[in-house]
């Protein structure tokens, strides 16, 4: 039998600015390798070969995706052995816990040829606060966006029955849980299961829901109580002692999106714009907020102010995202310069020490 390959992201270009949860996701690991290095020094590369090693043994990864790159990765672990390696340079800048003894540097600059480097000194400081500036802006027009995204679920705010949108939840909650108290502590991730990237939003509900016997699909509106509802049956089920994966908004950290109890294998999440679905299996349900708790009419009653706000929030959706591809671009140029300037037989030499430390570890148990 093949090991599960699992895909999300740990931290994301938000409207928080970037919003990092790498502490949730790196908690309670035994051994992990911090990768050090510009751009373009075989971070990304390293970490694809080796999880595609292991992945070949038949052993479980999960990968953690980089916001900024969608081609890249932020890090690669494999959760059966709390072994990982991960991406330690700005801006997920990870803090060790015990150096040396959980967590080891590796330090891919001393692959590199510093007297290239200095050739083009002027030119990576200014690429680098070129590529701060489009992130900033990206940050800011972001926030713009969501303060669009609140005026629509005002609208929908001012006409919920928080009674009934109460009812649901406890029934759901109810449903998955019952009467069950497991005799043992929770564990809960705090996960993203997509971001915004310079190609757009991108999630991996698919992926991280394709093993899990049942699936619920919530439909409704902005401000149609779908996050709050995800919160409560999160605690409720840390609170019964179940293992909770909680997934967070990738455009909004304060908000969440999904939650996954594998012990029930039960996943809900929310199913509207930018990571719409529709059951395709005969086990899926869906779980309909507009239905079941806001006012009859009130898209009908409200379309005017709603298609007008929705307007502004696409639009600066699409003008942030406009920065990150920006962003994206001058980091290349910036890479392109790092590349020029490896010795990619020395990254290769790191990558087989970690590979084989890793490989021991998993061996050895």
């Amino acid at each position: 039998m093949s090991g599960s390959v699992r895909h999300y992201y740990a931290g994301g270009n938000t409207a928080k600015g970037f919003y990092s949860l790498y502490d949730s996701v790196l908690d309670g690991m035994n051994r992990l390798f911090i990768l050090k290095g510009g751009p373009g020094t075989g971070k990304s590369s390293l970490m694809k070969d080796i999880g595609q090693r292991f992945e070949e043994r038949e052993i479980d990864v999960e990968y953690l995706h980089c916001a900024s790159d969608n081609q890249s990765i932020d890090g690669v672990i494999l959760p059966q052995w709390g072994v990982g390696i991960v991406d330690g340079t700005a801006p997920h800048i990870i803090e060790p816990k015990a150096p040396g003894v959980i967590e080891e540097y590796v330090n891919l600059g001393t692959a590199w040829d510093s007297n290239v480097l200095k050739e083009h000194k002027k030119e990576i400081l200014e690429l680098n606060d070129l590529i701060s500036d489009k992130f900033q802006t990206a940050y800011h027009t972001f926030a713009q966006a969501l303060a669009a995204h609140d005026d629509i679920e005002e609208i929908y705010i001012s006409n919920m029955d928080f009674n009934r949108a109460n009812e649901l939840t406890q029934e759901l909650i109810n449903l998955f849980y019952g009467d069950n108290f497991l005799k043992k502590g929770a564990k809960v991730v705090h996960r993203f299961l997509g971001a915004a990237t310079p190609d757009g939003a991108v999630d991996y509900i698919q992926n991280l829901t394709q093993d899990v016997e049942k699936r619920y699909f919530i439909k409704g509106r902005a401000g149609s109580g779908k996050s709050t509802m995800l919160k409560k049956i999160a605690a409720a089920g840390e609170e019964k002692g179940f293992d909770v994966e909680i997934y967070h908004c990738g455009f909004d950290p304060n908000s969440l999106d999904m939650v996954i109890i594998r012990e029930q294998g039960i996943a809900i999440f929310d199913s509207t714009a930018p990571h719409e679905y529709f059951p395709d299996r005969d086990s899926d349900e869906i779980v309909d907020m507009y239905e079941r708790c806001i006012t009859p009419g009130t898209d009908e009653k409200f379309a005017e102010g709603i298609a007008r706000t929705t307007k502004g929030y696409k639009d600066k959706m699409k003008e942030a995202i406009s920065y990150l591809s920006e962003a994206k671009a001058l980091r290349e140029n910036l890479e392109a310069i790092y590349v020029d300037a490896m010795d990619f037989n020395e990254v290769d030499r790191l990558k087989e020490e970690i590979f084989n430390e890793m490989k021991s570890i998993v061996d050895s148990i």
